[in-house]
């Protein structure tokens, strides 16, 4: 016999089974019904708690204590009250959090990363890759998210290797549920972050609503969505120096070089940074790097790209190729077999520019003939399917003009990267980044 439960918003008991497509139901047409709309609030206010730096124990041990300080006449009425609200709140977040829907995706059998691992391994010895450990590949569907979702597909990415490899990480994603949700559910995460005022403009830009919508969005909301959890992330930024202080025109137009001011000269000093796809970060002080996202420390990473001469002298888009390279072989390394393939302990990059973005999941140099060097960035696309790379991979045939991107396709005039350093943040830390800056590379 199935079971049954009591939806969190309404109370109606339904089959367990039924249990989230009827709970879901209360957010369709909400702008058109109050009692809606106040039921979206409430879900809303109810993962905020969720995510809150407060866990659930303390809350219920907190609020007994005030409740059994109230005939000691401290507190009125109303406060009790309000608490015992808050109580009834936090009763339901479990459940609220299991509502959001797992995403769904083409798994490829023994891991796409191990695939890519063995066909590096197998090519000539003259190369040395860096990649990431374990990264999912999730591809825009046609029909749902096709010409539109490649930023929550690369956050997905980013996802699944955080939930599998950093188990900080996996405790706080999410609500600990250890699942990466659909793109629903992840417009919902971000309302949250900019509900608790994580990237301020960013959310001002999109008037606090993005659930359901097909915006473009960028680097910048995959920081701010991240940050909200507590994590490190960071933004880099490329670009030639006159355009510093300037965004990008809007997303595809037909030329990423046509620069505009999207903001006058007074709105810039008090916001240069943040926003969606088309908007890139700039540092404040005419290209001295700030300090990282969290507004106090520069990242390790950040501090070893200023402190390489090399880096430094370093002209057009080598600069993102040797920055890549830097990141990927800073730290914990580990060996794959042979030399030539190594794992890094960092998390892949969300690598955006004008139009697009894709996940960059490690690098790839080889050495010529000549005495030169070649890099190859190593790329999972959105937009590519998942079985054909698989196909690609398995049979060691055509996946290099999938993956590999050399120095001479990178012809775009700005690019960003967004990194996520080790930690978890929280109280002060945790406050500081919700403003978030970046580090800017002069191309």
């Amino acid at each position: 016999m199935d079971s049954s439960s009591s939806c969190p918003f309404c109370d109606q008991v339904v089959p367990s089974k039924e249990l989230q497509r009827h709970a879901n139901g209360h957010f369709e047409d909400e702008d058109n019904d109050d009692k809606q709309r106040q039921l979206a609030r409430d879900f809303e206010l109810a993962q905020q708690m969720a995510l809150s730096s407060t866990p659930y124990d303390n809350a219920n041990q907190e609020t007994i204590k005030l409740e059994g300080s109230l005939d000691s006449s401290k507190l009125s009425c109303e406060r009790g009250a309000l608490v015992k609200e808050k109580l009834n709140v936090n009763e339901k977040i479990s459940s609220l959090i299991g509502l959001q829907n797992r995403s769904g995706f083409y798994k490829v059998e023994g891991g796409l990363m191990s695939l890519l691992r063995n066909c590096l391994e197998l090519e000539s010895s003259d190369s040395t890759s860096i990649v990431s450990g374990y990264v999912d590949h999730y591809q825009c569907i046609e029909f749902e998210d096709l010409g539109w979702g490649c930023g929550w597909r690369n956050i997905q990415m980013l996802c699944s290797h955080l939930i599998m490899q950093r188990p900080e990480a996996r405790n706080v994603l999410f609500g600990g549920s250890g699942v990466v949700p659909d793109i629903l559910s992840l417009q919902r995460w971000l309302e949250i972050a900019w509900k608790k005022g994580f990237d301020v403009p960013g959310a001002e830009h999109f008037n606090y609503k993005i659930y359901g919508r097909k915006n473009w969005i960028g680097a910048t909301e995959c920081a701010a969505l991240l940050r909200s959890y507590g994590l490190q992330a960071r933004i880099v930024d490329f670009g030639p120096k006159e355009c510093e202080e300037l965004y990008l025109s809007v997303p595809g137009s037909s030329s990423g070089a046509q620069m505009v001011n999207l903001i006058d000269a007074n709105k810039r000093k008090t916001a240069k940074v943040n926003g969606p796809m088309d908007r890139f970060l700039v540092s404040r002080n005419d290209g001295v790097p700030q300090t990282g996202s969290s507004g106090h420390e520069k990242s390790k990473y950040s501090r070893s790209v200023l402190e390489n001469k090399s880096t430094q002298k370093a002209k057009g888009h080598q600069v993102l190729v040797d920055w890549v390279w830097n990141y990927f072989s800073d730290g914990r390394i580990c060996t794959y077999s042979h030399q030539h393939v190594n794992v890094s302990g960092k998390t892949p990059l969300f690598f955006q520019h004008d139009g697009h973005s894709r996940t960059i999941v490690g690098i790839q140099v080889k050495q010529q003939r000549n005495g030169m060097q070649q890099y190859n960035l190593l790329i999972l696309d959105p937009a590519h399917s998942t079985k054909g790379i698989e196909k690609a991979l398995r049979e060691n045939n055509g996946w290099q003009k999938l993956i590999k991107r050399g120095t001479h396709t990178l012809n775009k005039p700005q690019y960003q990267l967004c990194y996520i350093d080790s930690g978890i943040a929280a109280g002060a830390d945790l406050e500081l980044l919700k403003k978030i800056d970046s580090l800017f590379l002069e191309l």
